[in-house]
């Protein structure tokens, strides 16, 4: 029987107060991973990057009541924090986790916020050489705004779209699927990498197939399609997942639309229980396996370590990797036979498509129940939250969240003054209470 933590270890557990050095961000990774039993030679984290995400989340508000919400009753009622305190955390990022740390900019819907807010959030990420991407449900994510954000710095927009979100009008992922052409054409053209995030639920399940050939019809513009399995926050309407949904079954769904195996196991990301990850090959519409070679793909991504690859540039991307090969010799013969294998194999493709070939990246997410928190997945979480106090692990975040809604924040007005006390969550009510004032949450669709 699986050993969960106990409410009062739950208390207990604080995020990561005091920032490492610089040369040890890495290594207090590792150190984690291997504590939980996590290290090996397939690791990527802490190899590559110090870790896989961060969420900033800039507001608790949202247009959408989605039945697998994250939020808290308390949402609604809870303040936007003050620019300089988002400022601040994004600068507390970036000392416990240093350049190329990916920076997830979400809420709520953090198109909510003021456009010029937006956009300052990701100049102060930009400028500390972190990478910002945008998570929304694209209701507001105007082609206007994709395009402020973009010269802004803005390097990914993630959109959040399935039938958790009970958008009026789409009676199934397929239909949602119209949605997001209308998304995609948004960003069409922009240096922008194009991800959909999809919750999966007993709803959803079966349209799996249906949403991953939807990704490959568009890879021109689709990068990355992330499934997120259900995970019972203890909040919204949705609850305990079904028996169904498991990472090897939502991965046989994934194949099944992909029309193709793909190797979920040739890399760990952080906890195994915790992501999946594959990529594939795109050629005139079918899907090739990318790691389809573990003996090449796992020492080139260990040589790769450190080496950017863009994610919007192909040409700088294939460039950053020739260099690679030029400094791993070891690999070339391996590496030549791996790229005449796929040339042949997806022949009759690259002459229907010219020689275009797009990568498509799926990623799965098992989030853990706000109940059943899992000591090992926590110590080896690779997704944080930006917590006042520090990063803390996104299930964790999920099963204490307001506890870090009711903190009063301290804000500095200026050199040699006092600082104030910003009153959120339960002490903003306590005060609105004593002025007879009772705080409303506002559904979405009275909004």
């Amino acid at each position: 029987m699986q050993d969960y933590l106990t409410a009062k270890e739950i208390k207990a557990w604080q995020p990561y107060r005091d920032a490492p050095v610089p040369d040890a961000r890495n290594s207090r990774l590792e150190h984690r991973l291997r504590g939980a039993g996590q290290w090996d030679d397939k690791q990527i984290a802490s190899r590559r990057w110090a870790i896989g995400c961060v969420s900033l989340e800039i507001t608790q508000r949202c247009n959408l009541d989605c039945t697998l919400c994250y939020l808290s009753d308390n949402s609604e009622s809870t303040p936007d924090l003050p620019i300089a305190e988002i400022f601040r955390r994004i600068d507390m990022i970036f000392d416990h986790f240093g350049a190329d740390a990916d920076v997830q900019v979400s809420g709520g819907e953090p198109t909510l916020r003021k456009p010029n807010e937006l956009l300052a959030i990701v100049r102060r990420i930009v400028e500390k050489g972190m990478r910002a991407s945008l998570f929304t449900n694209g209701i507001r994510a105007t082609r206007e705004l994709l395009v402020q954000l973009a010269e802004a710095g803005l390097s990914d927009v993630a959109f959040h779209v399935d039938m958790t979100q009970q958008r009026q009008g789409y009676a199934s992922e397929a239909a949602l699927n119209a949605l997001r052409v209308e998304y995609i054409e948004r960003a069409r053209g922009l240096p922008l990498a194009v991800f959909f995030n999809t919750t999966i639920f007993a709803g959803n399940f079966h349209e799996i197939p249906v949403i991953v050939r939807w990704f490959s019809e568009h890879a021109d513009v689709v990068r990355l399609g992330s499934f997120q399995l259900q995970a019972d926050t203890g909040r919204g309407v949705l609850r305990e997942r079904e028996a169904l949904i498991t990472q090897r079954s939502v991965i046989e769904q994934i194949e099944q639309g992909a029309r193709t195996r793909l190797n979920f196991d040739a890399f760990n990301v952080g906890h195994s229980s915790c992501n999946k990850y594959a990529m594939a090959l795109v050629i005139d519409g079918n899907l090739y396996d990318a790691y389809d070679d573990p003996d090449l793909v796992v020492p080139l991504m260990r040589h790769s370590a450190g080496v950017s690859l863009p994610r919007t540039d192909r040409n700088a991307a294939v460039r950053a990797m020739l260099g690679v090969f030029a400094r791993a010799p070891a690999l070339w013969w391996r590496g030549a036979r791996y790229i005449a294998k796929k040339l042949w194999a997806a022949r009759a493709d690259l002459l229907r498509a010219r020689g275009r070939v797009d990568k498509l990246t799926f990623v799965l997410h098992n989030f853990m129940d706000e109940r059943k928190l899992e000591h090992d997945r926590l110590e080896a979480c690779v997704f944080m939250v930006a917590t006042g106090e520090g990063p803390l692990s996104m299930c964790l975040h999920n099963a204490k969240r307001d506890d870090y809604l009711w903190q009063p924040i301290q804000l500095h007005i200026g050199k040699g003054q006092s600082a104030a006390k910003y009153l959120r969550g339960r002490a903003r009510q306590a005060a609105l209470a004593a002025r007879d004032i009772e705080p409303q949450r506002i559904e979405a669709r009275a909004r």
